[in-house]
């Protein structure tokens, strides 16, 4: 089971959904699959400068796949307050005009193209392999604060494990920034993810992960997180994920929450 990609982070365990990668799918299938998603996300936080910044993050996701293909688009609403210095999964930086009024953003994020494979098993119970490459358009108006400018690329590795009825997963990428004149102190920077899930019932899955990432900027930290979800999935079609994040850094966000529902066809 797969859930679609799309989130927003801000400093930590988000953007492309860090969700997609939640967790890899068990098995390839031959027949056209096609998923759309809608979801909202809320997070607040110093994020290590001094005042509050608040993020309300909207992603679409429309996902298609047959055999060991599939292809994902990303396209979110984005509204920032706060003073401006603290970027969608970056953290705090530098902006070549400084400012201290907070002020409140909103407009088109970042767009997200997503392509990944599923590798063959090498045996009935795994493990399970999965290749994806992230493709962030910018799409967002840097100056307004609600992006870098600039295209990013984000290639991962995923690898899941059953156990039984359980499920261990991880995953390690690399996000490659492209540089920004009114964002200096952009670097590229790893990250990775390891973590369990387990049935609750028959329809409930509950399950955590840790996400380490490190800085992002010269002006940010790195983050540690760990992150509790739980997905329930009411009918063959339609699946919820509700999620939160726990950060023991100083660019994580104080308090998070988000919610996305999937229709699968």
């Amino acid at each position: 089971m797969r859930i679609a990609n799309g989130l927003a982070s801000t400093g930590g365990a988000f953007i492309y959904i860090t969700l997609g990668f939640l967790p890899i799918q068990a098995q390839s299938t031959s027949v056209l699959s096609q998923t759309v998603s809608a979801g909202a996300y809320y997070a607040r936080g110093d994020y290590g400068e001094g005042d509050i910044t608040e993020f309300r993050y909207f992603p679409f996701t429309y996902e298609v796949s047959k055999d060991q293909w599939g292809l994902q688009l990303l396209i979110p609403r984005l509204e920032v307050r706060g003073l401006g210095h603290v970027l969608v999964n970056v953290g705090g930086v530098t902006q070549a005009v400084a400012g201290s009024e907070r002020t409140s953003r909103r407009g088109l994020g970042d767009s997200i193209v997503s392509a990944f494979y599923r590798f063959d098993a090498p045996s009935d119970s795994g493990p399970y392999f999965d290749f994806r490459l992230d493709i962030k358009l910018p799409t967002a108006d840097e100056r307004a604060g609600l992006g870098t400018g600039e295209v990013d690329y984000t290639p991962q590795l995923n690898v899941s494990h059953y156990l039984g009825n359980k499920l261990l997963f991880a995953t390690v990428g690399r996000n490659f920034r492209g540089k920004s004149a009114l964002y200096p102190g952009l670097r590229d920077s790893s990250f990775a993810q390891f973590g369990g899930a387990f049935p609750l019932a028959s329809d409930w899955t509950a399950g955590i992960y840790y996400d380490f990432r490190e800085a992002a900027s010269t002006y940010a930290q790195e983050t540690h997180e760990l992150v509790p979800y739980v997905t329930w999935q009411w009918s063959e079609r339609w699946s919820f994920t509700g999620l939160t994040v726990w950060g023991a850094t100083e660019g994580s966000a104080d308090f998070s929450l988000l919610g996305q529902i999937s229709y699968r066809w």
